[in-house]
């Protein structure tokens, strides 16, 4: 059973928004993988009330929307261990700063003008560039 899941001093992701789910991992390993679930899936329920506010589920799904589910659920996995409690360990951290970077609201960008100096900069390398294209042209009689 998963437990509290600690995010920043203001904020736990209960247990009750959290499921884990465990499966044979694949790859090389020999018996060891053939008999042991070290495979972790952790499962987020993103629309349990009361858990993250509206804008931060928002942006967990506009960054994390292919590994949504059906369900609505924030699915994470991991096999880069034999151990499963490593390999548990390392999928709730990772929820942890998923989480802990869409609490972060995006920097707004403001639009900015090129300097009148960039833009005569920009024309004389343009106008470099037309010369030295000029002159490898054939001459025309006339």
């Amino acid at each position: 059973m998963a437990s509290d899941l600690p995010i920043d001093d203001g904020l736990t992701l209960p247990a009750s928004a959290l499921r884990v789910q465990y499966s044979r991992a694949s790859g090389p390993g020999g018996q060891h993988v053939n008999t042991t679930e070290t495979r972790v899936q952790l499962f987020f329920a993103l629309d349990a009330p009361g858990v993250l506010p509206h804008a931060v589920r928002r942006r967990l799904r506009e960054a994390q929307g292919s590994r949504i589910n059906k369900h609505g659920e924030l699915v994470l996995a991991c096999d880069a261990h034999r151990v499963r409690t490593r390999n548990l360990d390392l999928v709730r951290a990772r929820l942890v700063e998923l989480v802990r970077a869409s609490l972060q609201a995006p920097a707004v960008r403001r639009p900015t003008r090129p300097s009148k100096g960039a833009k005569e900069r920009r024309l004389a390398a343009k106008g470099r560039r037309s010369e030295t294209k000029s002159m490898r042209r054939v001459p025309s009689e006339g």
